[in-house]
């Protein structure tokens, strides 16, 4: 404080600590030590400094002197200032000089010392005060020392008289309860000890929840008595079993993986609950059923490769699934594929029932505590967690699925696969995707885009391999009939039985095990149908085991009891489907075909039916048969797997284009024929054959064409040598010619008959294509009949012949004649011998009402216009003549009509107007020739010359000639 003070006044130190010490002496004393110090040698200075001292001094000179003071005297105490003036002094002394300088010293130790000394004087009071307080904590001090004194001489004596001999008492019984204590504990530490045994025997009973829960508490009574040192070695041991016991837990957790067992799932659901890792536990059984698809399938198809492979040293379990699924044999393919899709059943299964025990658990949870919120929020969300996930993990797992079995059917290329097998695969993957879409509502596009390549390189060069083989059918075809039962239809080929099932056609064939007994019953999913036993996947063996398709008549014939039922099973059909009795009506024409047996036909047939077989069964042959089986097979095909729908229709759609394509170009190919005007192939036919040849078939016979379009295209057929269409004792090949085209319409009427079962396959956007193919092609089956019969009718009547002897009738006569002329009996007995041959091919061949009607009404259009052209060769006619063209030809239609039921007769009014143009006045005939364009020019031109010739100048006779020439021109 003092140093502070003196810095604060301007005071050297040293000045300030000879302050210090006159604090403790008077003031004489201290004058004495300043002289001794200051001035040693000279005892009449410290008078001197004490007058100086002494004399009144104005404070603010005082003051100018204490500034002068230099700097350093206000240093530390380690400063030396004798030495310091000592270092001050010149090199040459001089005495004035330092007693000037002494006495500068002087005064400034004098202004320095009364400083000093008035400091002192103003704080003596608060010396005295403090002094005073000093005095009085001395003898407080004093005091606390015989207070001290004092308890200790008192606590000695309670040490003696109570502690000895009542808490040493206290002490023993303490000690004795620690020991009880003690004793406790190490039987309880003994216990502990022995816990190890029952774990393990409870870990092999499977009683995990229990092993747990001991275990548990095991570790909480060690960790009360973890200040042992034993104890710690037996807390490790406790969790090192605890993690032994979650190791086994998780082994089975895996085992639920393949096959669920509810108590076995509840056990362990219930341990890890106690663990509390139920949420972890929901992680580890998805990746458990990840492993076990990945396994599953793996283990499978090794063991159908390494049975294969038989003793081959491959490694294949050191391969890749998908490197693995391509050494599938083909023999072994459908087997491993069905044990394949078992085993991956059997884990969506177990998925399934999973999920049913959580949905269950939940509500036995919810019923059990209602209107509670005792449910703890961790519960709440362990409850949400596992829903969620497993929701999630059905998409997942099912994904997984798809991508294993994906990879199996890649792995092999089945285009040579046998038809039936490639069915089966279908039908397999079938189920599988209704597998996927009953366990998480997916459609399954990984699958379906798989199994649609497959399916469509399969399709593609079964299709091929089908045209050349239906190719070499048409081609070694004899045309004869093949016998069938008189109530056949296609419905009874078990290619086509798939079509009885009350089922929609894009339902897995694996659902028609459903009972349909009782229709209100809902139906049943796959999940429950096999929750306890069977594999929907073991269904496929059983389609296999069909009955033996009976359609074959025996020897062509059939009984006399089926003979006198035919018409019977005419019209019982409830053995038909539904989709078989629709009627096709065309869009464009609105035209009804005929049905293949309706009432009204077989009334007529009864009359008018070359019928001498005993028979009504369809007319179609060993190709016909062939062909109606591929569609069915087609269909099937379509019937599996919908996305390939468009192609299959298509190719369909081909084989029908072929077999018209052919037969046209066996029997109905005649240009000469084609050329008469009387408009035998319609243009929509004509349509139709020029497209099937531009699309279908390969006209470039040994030519080296494009190889793509040479790929889509077969090539055309040729009719076999066997087939001989040049006999006239055959009627040129008629049986053959009705066997073909009628075989062709009733494969129009069966294509007609799945028109709508087809429209249900087709997708939305192609079926204008099924249309127009029913429209433009289907329909012109019937078509065929005329050019085709047209051939025989005109070789059948030798109508040169009538030509001739009409050629040599005379005709200008002079008188009415009552009897006719000779050529109208050789006509007639021509169509009575036509007659009689129609009748000798219909034993062998049945000659239906329409094919009859159309020979009959080909054979008297070709008599008729033969008449017309018989008339116009006439050079020469009279009144008298016509009238006898009419009576012949009134004759040859009076015995015609008892041949033929046909009415009315073909082209009467084109022979009965041309007869009466004869009486025609001039300019009636000009508006005949404009009228009546169907006669040709020659004809029209013999009416004028020869009915008008004495009738008219020659300048009216030049007009109408004109008038031909004109209606002629356009044609030319």
């Amino acid at each position: 404080m003092l140093c502070r003070e003196s810095q604060k006044r301007n005071l050297p130190f040293f000045f300030l600590l000879t302050s210090r010490t006159c604090l403790y002496s008077s003031s004489s004393l201290f004058r004495r030590r300043l002289s001794f110090f200051f001035l040693p040698a000279r005892p009449s200075c410290q008078e001197e400094l004490r007058e100086l001292r002494e004399q009144p001094i104005d404070p603010q000179a005082e003051q100018e002197i204490i500034d002068s003071i230099e700097e350093v005297y206000f240093s530390n105490d380690s400063f030396d200032m004798v030495q310091h003036e000592l270092e001050k002094l010149p090199p040459e002394l001089n005495l004035q000089e330092l007693e000037e300088y002494r006495d500068k010293l002087k005064r400034q130790q004098a202004a320095v010392s009364k400083k000093v000394a008035d400091l002192i004087l103003e704080k003596q009071p608060s010396y005295v005060k403090e002094l005073e307080r000093v005095t009085a904590l001395q003898t407080n001090l004093q005091l606390a020392a015989v207070i001290c004194t004092n308890a200790r001489r008192q606590l000695s004596v309670a040490k003696e008289g109570f502690t000895g001999a009542s808490l040493g008492l206290l002490a023993n019984q303490r000690r004795r309860q620690l020991l009880t204590g003690l004793l406790k504990s190490l039987r309880t530490i003994k216990t502990l000890q022995r816990t190890d045994v029952r774990l393990s025997e409870m870990l092999e009973e499977e009683d995990y929840p229990g092993a747990i829960q001991l275990c548990l508490e095991c570790q909480k009574a060690a960790s009360t008595f973890k200040h042992y040192s034993c104890i710690s070695e037996l807390n490790s041991k406790l969790q090192d079993t605890l993690e032994q016991i979650e190791e086994q837990l998780d082994v089975a957790l895996s085992k639920t993986c393949k096959h669920f067992d509810v108590s076995h799932y509840t056990k362990v659901q219930l341990a890890y609950s106690l663990l509390g890792k139920t949420q972890t536990a929901m992680d580890q059984l998805h990746m458990h059923f990840t492993q076990a698809i990945h396994n599953t399938v793996f283990q499978v198809v090794l063991g159908y490769v390494e049975l294969c492979a038989g003793n081959a040293d491959t490694k294949f379990q050191k391969m890749q699934y998908k490197d693995l699924c391509t050494h599938i044999t083909l023999d072994s393919y459908i087997p491993c594929l069905t044990d394949l899709c078992k085993a991956l059943w059997e884990v969506m299964l177990s998925y399934h029932r999973t999920m049913q025990w959580h949905e269950e658990q939940d509500k036995q949870e919810t019923t059990s505590t209602p209107g509670r919120s005792s449910t703890s929020d961790e519960v709440l969300v362990d409850r949400s967690y596992v829903k969620k996930k497993l929701e999630h993990g059905l998409t997942r797992i099912w994904q997984d699925v798809q991508l294993k079995v994906k990879a199996y059917i890649l792995g092999t290329d089945m285009s040579n696969f046998k038809y039936d097998d490639f069915i089966v695969v279908l039908d397999v993957i079938s189920r599988l995707m209704q597998v996927g879409e009953e366990f998480c509502s997916s459609k399954s596009e990984v699958l379906q885009e798989s199994i649609k390549r497959q399916s469509v390189n399969y399709f593609k060069n079964y299709h091929r391999a089908r045209l050349e083989e239906l190719r070499m059918f048409l081609e070694n075809e004899t045309w004869e009939l093949c016998p069938v039962k008189s109530n056949f239809n296609i419905a009874q080929l078990h290619e086509f039985k798939f079509m009885g099932q009350c089922r929609s056609p894009s339902v897995s064939p694996s659902r028609q095990t459903v009972s349909s007994g009782s229709p209100a019953q809902e139906e049943l999913s796959l999940f429950q149908q096999y929750v306890q036993e069977g594999n929907p996947f073991e269904m496929h063996i059983e389609h296999k085991e069909e009955e033996t398709e009976d359609v074959l008549a025996s020897n062509g014939y059939e009984s006399d009891e089926l003979e006198k039922s035919v018409y019977q099973d005419y019209d019982s059909d409830s053995d038909v489907p539904e989709e078989l009795k629709q009627d096709y009506v065309d869009e464009q024409t609105g035209d009804v075909p005929l049905k293949s047996a309706s009432r009204e036909t077989i009334r007529s047939k009864k009359k008018s039916d070359y019928n001498l077989n005993k028979t009504n069964a369809p007319i179609l042959t060993n190709t016909t048969l062939n062909v109606i089986r591929l569609v069915g097979k087609y269909m099937q095909m379509m019937n599996i797997l919908k996305p390939i729908a468009f192609d299959v229709i298509h190719c369909v759609s081909q084989l029908f284009d072929y077999y018209l394509y052919a037969v046209y170009t066996f029997f109905g190919r005649n240009d000469m024929y084609e050329s008469s005007g009387l408009g035998l192939i319609s243009s929509r036919l004509r349509t139709t054959l020029n497209r099937i040849q531009e699309s279908l078939i390969d006209m470039s016979a040994g030519v080296h064409g494009p190889t793509e379009d040479r790929k889509e295209k077969v090539p055309s057929p040729h009719l076999s040598q066997l087939v001989v269409l040049t006999n006239s004792g055959t009627l040129y090949g008629l049986a053959q010619r009705v066997v073909a085209t009628e075989s062709l319409v009733f494969l129009a009427e069966q294509f007609e008959s799945l028109q709508s079962h087809l429209d249900t396959m087709m997708p939305a956007a192609k079926k204008p294509f099924l249309q127009q193919f029913y429209s433009q092609t289907v329909s012109t089956a019937s078509e065929l009949r005329k050019p085709i019969y047209w051939i025989v009718a005109a070789k059948a009547i030798d109508y040169e012949q009538m030509l001739l002897m009409m050629a040599g009738v005379k005709w200008d006569i002079r008188e009415i004649m009552s009897q006719h002329n000779v050529y109208v009996d050789v006509l007639l007995k021509e169509f009575e011998q036509f007659n009689k041959r129609l009748g000798d091919v219909s034993r062998h061949v049945r000659i239906p009402l329409p094919v009859s009607n159309v020979l009959w009404e080909h054979c008297i259009r070709l008599a008729n216009r033969t008449l017309v052209e018989g008339y116009a060769n006439v050079k020469k006619c009279s009144n008298e003549g016509r009238a006898l063209m009419q009576l012949d030809f009134q004759q040859f239609l009076m015995k015609l009509e008892k041949l033929t039921d046909l009415r009315p007769i073909p082209d009467k009014e084109f022979v009965e107007t041309y007869i009466k143009a004869y009486y025609l006045t001039e300019n009636d005939m000009e508006q005949f020739i404009k009228n009546h364009r169907e006669y040709s020019m020659k004809q029209l031109a013999n009416l004028v010359n020869v009915c008008l010739g004495s009738h008219i100048n020659k300048k009216a006779r030049q007009k109408l000639l004109a008038a031909i020439d004109d209606i002629d021109r356009p044609k030319r």
